[in-house]
């Protein structure tokens, strides 16, 4: 069984961070917390915190699969993260079921958190993405 804690983020993949920041600080008063390049995702990422969760604005710095991702699709919404308790157990559990994970073992992703993901194939075409917070 995996333990659910809360939606983490919802992250919108933009080609412009900068200019996307700006926007979603103009339209809705969202001011950034953090922004950094996560090395191992091959990403820039700001974070947008709105109540107990957060929006998070990714952009490729390296990353080939958001550059398809704006190819294909333009700036949109590209997954949903998901904080559980302890991401191991979680990504083992899911293993017993059967489910295509594209991360078999937790990476550390923004903000130095255990991150993992589920494939779309398994959640109906949403990338999910697993994060357990280090404190």
């Amino acid at each position: 069984m995996i333990r659910i804690k809360r939606i983490d983020h919802v992250a919108i993949c933009v080609p412009d961070i900068d200019e996307a920041s700006e926007k979603y600080r103009a339209l809705f008063g969202l001011e950034a917390s953090s922004r950094e390049v996560v090395e191992s995702q091959q990403t820039d990422a700001c974070i947008l915190p709105i109540g107990e969760s957060n929006l998070e604005l990714i952009s490729p710095k390296g990353n080939d699969g958001l550059v398809r991702f704006l190819d294909k699709r333009g700036p949109g919404l590209h997954h949903v993260a998901l904080e559980v308790e302890g991401i191991e157990s979680a990504l083992a559990f899911l293993k017993t079921l059967g489910v295509k994970l594209i991360d078999e073992t937790p990476r550390v992703g923004a903000r130095g958190h255990k991150v993992a993901f589920v494939h779309p194939s398994a959640t109906g075409g949403v990338l999910i993405e697993l994060v357990e917070a280090t404190h």
